[in-house]
């Protein structure tokens, strides 16, 4: 009896070895592509605040100054950041927001790829007493309770400045004044307020008409996909509003291959002002853009240490942004940081 009980021991201990092994490979297998702890645990085990990161993905150049901003911000804070590319799939955010819940990181913060479908994976953070920042695009949730606070820009704003530019600038037009806009990634924040603001701006003037409207997903190649089609579809087109200057670029090729002058036979308005798309408005090629800056991480930094030491921190925290002619653009290009 003694002899089949030591046996059954030994296996015991050899499957509990094989469970630990297995847990630990797994716990180490984790998204952060920084260095650092990955133990589970407050402040991971070594007093510094431990912050989870999930990035919408690297779509265009705003996005990487954003991303940029973030890393070298919490670099300068001694943070240990643990950061996620969702790639532009909502399910790899929901699945990384998963992990760093799993590893008991200090603040969870993220850039929604939409605004819908994040009520379950929020609410799992809040019941881990995770704090949540959204940064940059903001949800939906009926329930404000299952995040602290959201920093970034006004894009209703963005969108109407835009079109209270055009407003202006076509305000001598007699006839219709045909508009194509390329959206954002359908179903995103700043997608949808863009689109908004644009058009109860250009409401004011009713020659002004978006004949077309189409997602060019935030990037130069999906840009000048659409761009191709509306050429094809509209053989008159006054105006391009594009939802960020990489769309816009793309476009610029599109206009250029159809054997028309940008910024001259088709006005070109965009949103962001990051460097090639400042370069382009510097050079006559776009004739304004509002700007929307990527810089978030400092403010990024300062908000989480303030959750995470339980103090109050107002729900909304805009940046200060502007916007540029193509003259303004020629001052401040040589200072751009992005």
């Amino acid at each position: 009896m003694a002899k089949t009980g030591i046996t059954l021991t030994r296996r015991g201990l050899g499957a509990m070895l094989a469970v630990g092994l297995l847990a630990g490979g797994l716990t180490a297998c984790g998204n952060s592509d920084t260095g650092g702890d990955s133990d589970s645990g407050s402040s991971g085990g070594n007093g510094k605040l431990v912050i989870g990161f999930s990035q919408v993905g690297a779509e265009s150049g705003w996005r990487t100054a954003n991303t940029n901003s973030i890393k070298e911000a919490a670099t300068t804070a001694g943070y240990d950041l643990k950061f996620d590319d969702a790639q532009g799939k909502q399910e790899n955010q929901i699945k990384a927001i998963r992990n760093f819940i799993q590893q008991k990181v200090d603040v969870i913060a993220f850039s929604p790829v939409v605004e819908s479908g994040w009520d379950t994976v929020l609410k799992e953070a809040k019941d881990a007493k995770i704090p949540v920042i959204l940064t940059d695009r903001a949800v939906d949730s009926a329930d404000k309770s299952l995040y602290k606070t959201f920093i970034g820009s006004d894009f209703v704003k963005e969108g109407k400045l835009a079109g209270e530019w055009l407003v202006k600038e076509k305000s001598a037009a007699t006839g219709p004044v045909n508009i194509v806009e390329l959206q954002g990634t359908t179903g995103a924040a700043p997608a949808n307020d863009r689109k908004k603001g644009f058009a109860e701006a250009i409401a004011a003037n009713p020659n002004l008409k978006v004949v077309a409207s189409q997602s060019g997903d935030f990037t130069r190649a999906g840009g000048k996909q659409v761009m191709e089609q509306f050429l094809r579809a509209n053989p008159k087109i006054d105006v391009l509003f594009a939802h960020n200057d990489d769309m816009g670029l793309g476009a610029l090729e599109a206009i250029t291959a159809a054997g028309k002058t940008p910024g001259k036979d088709i006005t070109i308005i965009t949103v962001d002002a990051v460097k090639d798309g400042m370069q382009a408005l510097a050079d006559g090629k776009f004739n304004f853009i509002a700007e929307c800056s990527p810089l978030l991480g400092p403010q990024l930094m300062d908000l989480a240490k303030k959750v995470k030491a339980g103090e109050e921190v107002p729900a909304r925290v805009e940046t200060e942004e502007t916007t540029f002619t193509q003259e303004q653009a020629k001052t401040a290009l040589p200072n751009r940081k992005y």
